[in-house]
């Protein structure tokens, strides 16, 4: 598949609307807390995944919520779900929306998931989105 330079409006609210769904699914499921972590790592994979091929310079390497989700979905796959930081982007923990340093365990819960995919939207629709 080519990169992606823009995503039709339709789409994007399509896959909020799956990974709001998919949230509130859980929070309703009263699934044991121990499902809590992997499921939302999932969902973040999830994520990753429906806007995995857009454009690199549109994205920017600045640290932005896309490189963060970016970094994380490569520490969990690559790295044995450690953060770790990528050369090519300028992540600094510090500011980044979940603030998971660098060698510590990339985990989430649903409600730092969805601070991180509300951040991840909006800037998806502020670089992506088809006026």
């Amino acid at each position: 598949m080519l990169t992606m330079t823009s995503y039709p409006v339709e789409y994007v609210s399509a896959c909020r609307e799956r990974i709001a769904s998919d949230t509130a699914a859980f929070a309703k499921s009263q699934a044991p807390a121990s499902l809590e972590q992997p499921y939302f790592r999932n969902l973040l994979l999830a994520l990753e995944l429906s806007f995995v091929h857009r454009t690199r310079a549109i994205e920017g390497k600045d640290g932005n919520p896309l490189n963060e989700v970016r970094v994380l979905t490569d520490s969990m796959l690559l790295h044995g779900g450690v953060m770790t930081p990528q050369k090519s982007i300028k992540l600094d923990p510090a500011s980044a929306v979940l603030r998971i340093a660098y060698g510590e365990p990339v985990e989430l819960d649903a409600e730092s998931f969805a601070r991180l995919a509300e951040a991840f939207f909006a800037e998806l629709e502020a670089k992506f989105v088809e006026s």
